[in-house]
C-alpha cells in the first residue's frame, strides 16, 4: 500500500500548491485553508476542539491561526465560561472570501476527476470516506494490527 499512499501524498502537496496559487493576492498559504473551512461552519470553536476537527496537533492549530490572526482572517476570544479557552472565529475579512474560497477548493476537485463518469467520482468519494474514517478511527484511539506490505 505504499504506492497509494504515496498517490494521497502527491495529490495533497499538489493542492496545497494550487491554493497558494489561486489565493495569492489573499496572502493565505494551502494549508490554511482547512482551517476557514472548519471555522465558517463551526464558529466559536475552541482552540483544541479545531485541533481534534482538524486532525493535528495543538501547537499546529496555535500557530496557524497566529498566522491567520496576523492577516485579519480570524479573531479569537476567551470563553466566558473558562477564560483559559480560546474560542475561534473568522472575522470579516474571511467573511468577505468564502465563496471564492470554496470556488477554488470545488475547481480542484471538478480538476482532478474531470475525465471520471459520475459514477466513477461517486465510487471514488465513497472508498476514500472509508479509508479517512479508518485513519480517524485510528488517531481517535484504535490501534492498527498491520502487517507490512511488498507494494512498494
Amino acid at each position: 500500500m505504499h504506492a497509494f499512499m504515496r498517490q494521497i501524498s502527491v495529490t495533497y502537496r499538489c493542492a496545497m500548491l494550487y491554493r497558494e496559487k489561486e489565493l495569492a493576492d489573499t496572502g493565505l498559504a494551502g494549508c490554511q485553508t482547512p482551517y476557514l473551512v472548519a471555522l465558517y461552519r463551526m464558529p466559536g470553536i475552541s482552540q483544541e476542539e479545531l485541533a481534534r476537527y482538524l486532525n493535528v496537533n495543538k501547537s499546529s492549530v496555535a500557530r496557524q491561526l497566529a498566522n491567520l490572526e496576523k492577516k485579519g482572517y480570524v479573531r479569537r476570544e476567551a470563553s466566558p465560561e473558562d477564560r483559559r479557552v480560546l474560542l475561534v472565529y473568522p472575522s470579516q475579512r474571511a467573511m468577505d472570501i468564502h465563496d471564492r474560497l470554496f470556488e477554488v477548493l470545488f475547481g480542484w476537485s471538478d480538476y482532478l476527476t474531470a475525465d471520471f463518469s459520475d459514477e466513477e467520482k461517486q465510487q471514488l468519494l465513497c472508498m476514500m470516506r472509508r479509508v479517512a474514517d479508518r485513519a480517524e478511527a485510528y488517531v481517535k484511539g484504535g490501534s492498527c494490527a498491520c502487517a507490512p506490505s511488498d507494494d512498494t
